[in-house]
């Protein structure tokens, strides 16, 4: 089946762009390390070291005082006030040296959400800390909440997909081929739908949720809302193929064997489609990504202490924060290449797939 799948010549056109093969396995990437966030996290979820608030990363040595090469490790973090600038300064404790753990026991979770484990990819010798990307004004580790946030931010775009793709294709297939009255009200009801600003509805729509509500029930609901908004333009597209679709002669001789409607609908007429389909899926993603991404960052969406890379990136509005801190910058650059690499294999798949792109 392999061999069928890397024998085909879209395939092999895809393989060719270095670009998009790149950001392929940049998402690849991505995905391996938030499906194993606890194994890949220093720290879990919870951790919070309050003495030592926005804390730069952890400096990493591999050459040690004689200048040889040594096992990497790293120093802890000291807090002082100085009493010339009146401001919080942080030191090294050179006193101490602490070598860096690989695939040792620390805090315990659930290995893919199965079983328990313990091991964990990078950690540091006891009583010592490694924070890689600093830490935040409560005392938490950026880059495990990061692993933990991406969880959140680089699911919920296929999350929505699962609702509304399925839905705007079996809106537009039935309304495409059915015709008539039927058509003209169900477009119009589409329409309506589309006309609605839709990120000034989430932004209502997320602010009137109860606010009891979990951020594992406010992630349900704004994935539902997203799917319910984003089905509208699909479904309008797919119906305009399908006008064209179904005057084909494979339509026709179905029609005369006999076939239910619906039959001719999902087994002749929607696997049409499936070019457009891939497309739209692929250039789809970012947009919800870049949605919850937005929401949470203006504090609607996905509720602290639960990490997003939204909400994170909220701690680095301040202008103080962004000369001072850069480190608070990284989940806005996470976004950034996540959504960079998804355009980038949606708009190579969509000149693959589109016979126009094939006309020399």
């Amino acid at each position: 089946m392999f061999k069928k799948f890397a024998s085909n010549p879209e395939f092999r056109q895809f393989l060719k762009d270095k670009i998009s093969v790149s950001a392929f396995f940049v998402l690849v990437v991505f995905y391996i390390t938030i499906l194993f966030a606890g194994f890949f996290a220093v720290y879990s979820k919870d951790y919070s070291n309050r003495a030592l608030s926005y804390a730069p990363p952890s400096n990493v040595y591999f050459i040690d005082k004689e200048g040889k090469l040594t096992k990497p490790y790293t120093y802890n973090w000291i807090r002082v006030f100085n009493k010339d600038t009146l401001s919080i300064e942080y030191k090294q404790d050179r006193s101490q040296k602490y070598y860096l753990k690989f695939f040792k026991k620390g805090f315990e979770y659930k290995f893919l959400g199965l079983f328990k484990c313990s091991r964990h990819f990078l950690s540091v010798d006891n009583g010592g800390e490694l924070y890689l990307l600093g830490l935040d004004i409560n005392g938490r580790d950026n880059f495990s909440r990061i692993l933990y946030g991406g969880q959140i931010s680089l699911t919920i775009g296929f999350l929505a997909l699962l609702i509304s793709f399925p839905v705007g294709l079996l809106y537009g297939g039935i309304s495409g081929y059915t015709g008539g009255f039927i058509d003209a009200f169900m477009m119009r009801f589409a329409e309506a739908m589309m006309s609605i600003p839709s990120f000034y509805l989430l932004i209502i729509l997320a602010a009137i949720l109860p606010s009891g509500m979990t951020s594992s029930q406010r992630f349900a609901l704004i994935t539902v809302i997203l799917a319910l908004i984003g089905w509208a333009g699909f479904a309008r597209v797919v119906r305009g193929m399908v006008l064209s679709i179904k005057t084909q002669d494979f339509i026709k001789a179905a029609e005369v064997t006999g076939c239910s409607k619906m039959r001719i609908i999902l087994k002749h007429i929607l696997p049409q489609t499936s070019s457009y389909v891939i497309i739209a899926m692929a250039l789809s993603v970012p947009s919800y990504i870049l949605a919850e991404s937005g929401l949470s960052f203006l504090g609607l969406g996905i509720q602290q202490p639960d990490a997003s890379w939204g909400n994170m990136l909220k701690e680095a509005q301040e202008f103080s924060n962004i000369i001072y801190r850069p480190w608070l910058l990284t989940p806005g650059f996470l976004i950034f290449v996540a959504v960079l690499s998804y355009n980038l294999i949606g708009d190579t798949i969509r000149d693959i797939l589109d016979p126009k792109s094939k006309v020399k």
